[in-house]
């Protein structure tokens, strides 16, 4: 090698500032260190990441037999850009079917999951130094921010709240915003607005825009419902333009069928809102490219058009995951009964559990202390093989000991098993 090739390869290459900063995927990394473990013949109940194993949560046949289909009819060359029309056409009918308001197929955007709906949004909405305002904890949003060099203000929740935020939090936070980033049913918690809460900042919203001058940028709802058709017991999905019609003019829905039809593979999501701003968002992923695959968008159509077959396969997916989630509760409880540090809120949607997990200051065997959430998740991992992810990947407090637990890998046999070998790791403890 040359001196001057040595030198080259020893430099530290500049990058954009925003690659610099750009932080990883925390619950990415923490699943690839129980991959490692896996792969090293470690038994490890692997609950970080918000997937579904086939094996266990198969997308629907009718999907499945769909999508063989159109790549055998040869259906593989460009997508339209906004989505396939018919696929459109029935994501409209679905949002008046479950939500009874009505989005015409000009006013939905297709694209390859909800990843690049949401930048998308961000980047339609945002210049840089706007502020965004969002709750913690959530997913990506500060991710997202800092992609579109923004400001990020993030609001920390309340367990007595369901970390779910409130009107009287966000409201001082709103003047000069550009963009509130809800989610509901919530990732990480699996918890989701009741009606009141969302009609109450709704108004916050309406309220603010009420105050900006015509030549103002308003402040935006993004409005993040992937969880919305899993929804348990008498948890009810609200809407905001469902509830506060005037909202319409600022509100951008995320949706797709990644998490209610375990499809997280096919790639398959949209955006829904104003004309206008869905087709700013329409140009900036057509530059990008991050379209859904034409098969997988002209078969969503195909099987979304059949309403029975949908419905029959949402009971299912619905009734599969809340025993799952039921079981950890239930479990989680009858430790807490036993006298140890843990608690949980019962399952509302979603494919999440929250738990609290508080073993600060405990002595293990031997005889070192824990002495942080860091360390609480490290050995929970190590003696109770649980992989779950504490809500600091999702922004909260390095401190804050709750964490989210997500099932859409587990069978029945997982949680029973693993909520004993939980007890056992926390006998061990003094």
């Amino acid at each position: 090698m040359s001196n001057n090739t040595e030198a080259l390869s020893n430099r530290k290459l500049k990058v954009s500032e925003m690659a610099e900063n750009l932080i990883g995927s925390e619950i990415i990394k923490l699943a690839g260190e129980i991959r490692d473990k896996i792969a090293k013949g470690d038994n490890v109940y692997n609950f970080t990441i918000g997937d579904f194993d086939p094996a266990i949560f198969p997308i629907p046949v009718e999907l499945r037999d769909h999508i063989i289909a159109c790549y055998m009819e040869g259906l593989t060359n460009y997508p339209v850009a906004n989505g396939n029309p018919e696929l459109r056409k029935q994501i409209s009918r679905l949002i008046n079917r479950t939500t009874g308001v009505d989005y015409s197929a000009d006013e939905i955007l297709v694209a390859g999951g909800a990843r690049p709906v949401i930048y998308a949004i961000f980047q339609a909405l945002l210049d840089p130094g706007d502020k965004v305002v969002f709750p913690v904890p959530s997913w990506n949003n500060n991710h997202y921010t800092h992609l579109s060099h923004a400001v990020q203000v993030m609001l920390p929740t309340l367990p007595e709240n369901n970390f779910l935020p409130t009107a009287d939090e966000l409201r001082p936070h709103l003047r000069g915003a550009s963009l509130l980033a809800l989610c509901s049913p919530l990732n990480p918690t699996g918890t989701s607005f009741k009606k009141d809460q969302l009609e109450a900042i709704c108004d916050l919203v309406i309220e603010e825009n009420a105050l900006r001058g015509a030549d103002e940028k308003p402040l935006y709802l993004m409005y993040d419902q992937i969880y919305n058709l899993l929804t348990f017991g008498g948890t009810q999905h609200f809407h905001p333009v469902q509830l506060r019609p005037e909202i319409r003019p600022y509100t951008l829905y995320v949706d797709g069928i990644s998490k209610s039809l375990a499809s997280t593979g096919v790639r398959v999501g949209w955006a829904f809102g104003p004309e206008r701003i869905i087709e700013k968002m329409k140009s900036i992923l057509g530059h990008v490219g991050a379209w859904s695959p034409r098969p997988e968008q002209i078969a969503t159509g195909r099987y979304l058009a059949n309403d029975t077959q949908v419905d029959t396969y949402l009971a299912w997916i619905n009734s599969e995951v809340e025993q799952r989630l039921t079981g950890f509760y239930n479990g989680i409880v009858s430790l807490k009964n036993e006298g140890f540090s843990v608690d949980a809120i019962a399952p509302q949607a979603a494919i999440y559990l929250t738990v609290k997990i508080d073993l600060v200051g405990k002595v293990k065997e031997d005889g070192t202390a824990i002495n942080s959430v860091e360390d609480t998740t490290a050995y929970i991992l190590n003696e109770a093989k649980m992989g779950i992810v504490p809500f600091s990947a999702f922004g909260s407090s390095k401190e804050e000991p709750w964490y989210r637990i997500s099932v859409g890998t587990a069978s029945l046999q997982d949680v029973a098993q693993s909520i004993v070998s939980l007890r056992s790791a926390l006998a061990k403890l003094k």
